[in-house]
């Protein structure tokens, strides 16, 4: 065999290895978009001392959702209490993650116990409800995951539940949306009055977040991968990822107060992307843009110091 027919096989065969692995990744990527696999909740309320229900409420498009009400503490005040509803983030579930297990979470992951915010927040006064997105946690399926903008319909479906609730005071409700959950309160925002103030951390425009990730893992053939991981999306009923920006929405917030937090060290995200949604907010405050190490730096400043929330709510619905 001649030396220019081995190097054409070896030229070929890379080629061949280098297309298995990113029709592996295009796939890997697109099974998380569509139907992410379902982490078991590996805690309750319980655990911290809380008194918790487990509940079950139709999402305002009839999917059927699970979460968790957590009852403010008793006191002896007339005044109800502010409530607070937590929006998990892609692919989590109303805990957060525990980021142990590639099949279930997305490379680069950190462990983020949003149950001790929740928690936190509960000794504060607040009473809250945490839920399962659809299919996310204990919820039910109704693929593909749309990044905010069908999950919109879980929110609203909470807020209906909560103003079904007699300790609720509709005039009191607070949202804490992370990542896609904080897209989900946008896309939420112009179909309710209901929320009263929203934190959002680190929402971002589906493009982006896909691009920036999957370059940061995969280097110069990440694009490519998005670009086959969105095909095979679009192939089950997912919309281009470039009209999933909750920029095109965030005019409908009106005159709700927004708090966005963005981590600067941020490899997925961008900081961009969030003061881009915050100029276009009505009533956004000045974003806090915060120090920190991977996306998921970020979403620990907030569960590290719930006093930023616990002070914004205060300000604007307590």
């Amino acid at each position: 065999m001649t030396t220019f027919r081995r190097t054409v096989r070896l030229f070929i065969l890379i080629l061949s290895v280098l297309a298995g692995i990113v029709a592996v990744f295009a796939a890997y990527i697109a099974r998380m978009m569509i139907s992410p696999p379902r982490k078991g909740l590996w805690a309750t309320p319980a655990d911290l001392g809380m008194p918790y229900e487990e509940v079950q409420f139709p999402a305002r498009d009839g999917l059927r959702l699970s979460g968790w009400f957590i009852p403010a503490k008793q006191s002896g005040e007339n005044k109800a209490k502010a409530t607070l509803v937590m929006v998990h983030g892609w692919p989590w579930n109303r805990l957060g993650t525990t980021a142990e297990n590639i099949l279930t979470d997305l490379p680069g992951s950190s462990p983020l116990q949003l149950i001790h915010l929740a928690h936190a927040l509960h000794r504060s006064g607040y009473q809250l409800l945490m839920f399962d997105l659809r299919n996310h946690g204990e919820s039910a399926p109704a693929m593909p995951v749309t990044f905010g903008l069908h999950e919109a319909n879980d929110l609203l479906g909470a807020l209906d539940y909560l103003a079904g609730r007699q300790e609720v005071d509709n005039q009191r409700i607070g949202v804490v949306g992370f990542s896609m959950g904080a897209n989900t309160v946008l896309y939420a925002l112009p179909r309710t009055d209901l929320i009263k103030a929203a934190v959002l951390v680190q929402p971002t425009s589906a493009s982006v977040f896909s691009n920036r990730y999957a370059t940061s893992l995969l280097g110069p053939f990440g694009r490519l991968i998005v670009f086959f991981a969105e095909l095979i999306y679009q192939g089950a009923g997912g919309l281009r990822l470039s009209a999933l920006d909750p920029v095109f929405t965030v005019a409908g917030a009106g005159p709700t107060p927004i708090l966005y937090v963005q981590g600067i060290g941020d490899p997925w995200g961008s900081v961009d992307n969030v003061v881009q949604m915050a100029a276009a907010t009505p009533n956004a405050s000045e974003p806090v843009l915060v120090e920190s190490v991977g996306r998921f730096g970020g979403y620990q400043y907030v569960i590290d110091n719930p006093e930023v929330v616990d002070a914004f709510f205060q300000e604007q619905i307590d």
